[in-house]
């Protein structure tokens, strides 16, 4: 094959971003509607959204452009994306290596491409779609990728649908042979999402441990390593995180593990005091393990819109002008951490993207964030700053960066 590119050998000194490519139009051939920007009543309509930030509409080609019934302050009409265009994807690569971040961890629902959700037989081909065009883009502008399942709602008993779904990937898009396929300790990495949280799985640590071994083990679709997403509190086995031994034992037959602490605090000087208090421990555990691990930082938190049935609150954890995001990233510097995931690239549903949005968001019934006074490239750059700052070219101060 082909040689690996610089930004898929290992994670050491990078940034990655986590990629949710969900965003779906009425008229996007997906055949799935307002996927993502939509509420829970599915409705997108002013009043009635499930995006907290509005995307950037200014270097969408007209292709590109899904009008909507939203207008901007001047009356011209408000235009959104969808991931099911290949143009739209590769922009964002572009941006990728542009600003330097240096790939994606593909999100991939396992509930949606598996079979049970009520619409399987269009958010499976859809999927897929974004598989293919998430591998054309990273090879062609030389960033990383790599699939992330998320096992959030599946059953009991039924992993054996996701190896399957592996293997289909495999068959179709040959992604472990792929140069631009994210490795880890030199064999592909596959993450799995969703182990050990305390809110009522229904699948068992037996059977991710099966999955685990099916992913590394198997003699024609193993040969991965392998990391976990697991709660915040996977170390004391507290808060959102199961009181069961048997997750460490999963744990320490994973190659290396992502907390996922994203809304789980706020501040920049909470972030900052959870490097000693959090990540620097749970380093001190990995490393007595044998087990990597991959920080998460995330740039702020807000969903009230999509998420107005439960009183969700608007700007819940504000983002301080990018010195939260950087406060979580020397944090994780500081403790020992050599690389970082930020979450998410291009999740507007809960506020949590780097990507570039609108500073010119829709007037109306809906409120949005923006990223004013700041350019829509702000997030961006600072994710730029936070890689030369993993990569010891910039110091990690508890204060914003001068020029980024």
């Amino acid at each position: 094959g082909r040689e690996i590119l610089p930004a898929a050998d290992g994670m050491d000194g990078k940034v990655f971003a986590g990629y949710q490519g969900w965003y779906r139009t009425p008229t996007d051939g997906s055949g799935l509607g307002w996927e993502h920007y939509e509420t829970y009543d599915e409705q997108f309509v002013p009043g009635h959204v499930g995006i907290d930030y509005w995307p950037d509409e200014s270097e969408l080609t007209e292709s590109e452009k899904f009008a909507t019934t939203f207008k901007h302050a001047d009356g011209t009409i408000a235009n959104v994306f969808s991931s099911q265009h290949p143009a739209t994807i590769d922009r964002h690569f572009k941006w990728m290596r542009q600003y330097g971040i240096d790939g994606v961890f593909l999100q991939r629902f396992a509930v949606d491409v598996v079979g049970f959700h009520h619409q399987s037989d269009l958010l499976k081909p859809s999927n897929n779609r974004i598989v293919e065009y998430v591998q054309e883009s990273a090879n062609h502008h030389e960033r990383a990728y790599a699939i992330m399942y998320d096992l959030s709602g599946m059953p009991h008993k039924e992993l054996d649908r996701v190896k399957q779904d592996w293997q289909e990937l495999q068959r179709q898009f040959a992604l472990i042979q792929d140069p631009a396929y994210l490795r880890h300790r030199n064999k592909p990495l596959i993450a799995i999402w969703g182990i050990g949280f305390n809110d009522g799985r229904k699948y068992t640590l037996e059977e991710v441990a099966d999955l685990i071994d099916f992913f590394k083990n198997d003699p024609v679709y193993g040969g991965c390593s392998i990391l976990l997403g697991v709660p915040t509190y996977w170390r004391t086995l507290e808060n959102d995180t199961v009181a069961d031994e048997r997750l460490h034992t999963v744990i320490k037959s994973a190659d290396a593990i992502l907390p996922w602490t994203v809304g789980r605090f706020g501040g920049s000087e909470t972030a900052l005091q959870r490097g000693p208090e959090y990540v620097q421990p749970d380093i001190e555990w990995c490393a007595a393990h044998g087990i990597d691990y991959l920080p998460l930082a995330f740039p702020g938190f807000s969903w009230a819109n999509r998420y107005a049935h439960k009183n969700a609150k608007f700007d819940h954890i504000p983002r301080e002008d990018g010195l939260f995001l950087w406060a979580q990233a020397v944090a994780a510097k500081n403790s020992g951490a050599r690389s970082l995931y930020v979450a998410m690239f291009d999740e507007m549903d809960e506020g949590t993207q780097v990507f570039k949005v609108s500073n010119n968001p829709p007037v109306g019934a809906s409120r949005f964030l923006d990223y004013s006074p700041h350019r829509p490239d702000y997030y961006l750059r600072l994710c730029g700053a936070i890689r030369r700052m993993f990569r010891g070219q910039i110091a990690p101060t508890d204060s914003l960066p001068e020029h980024f």
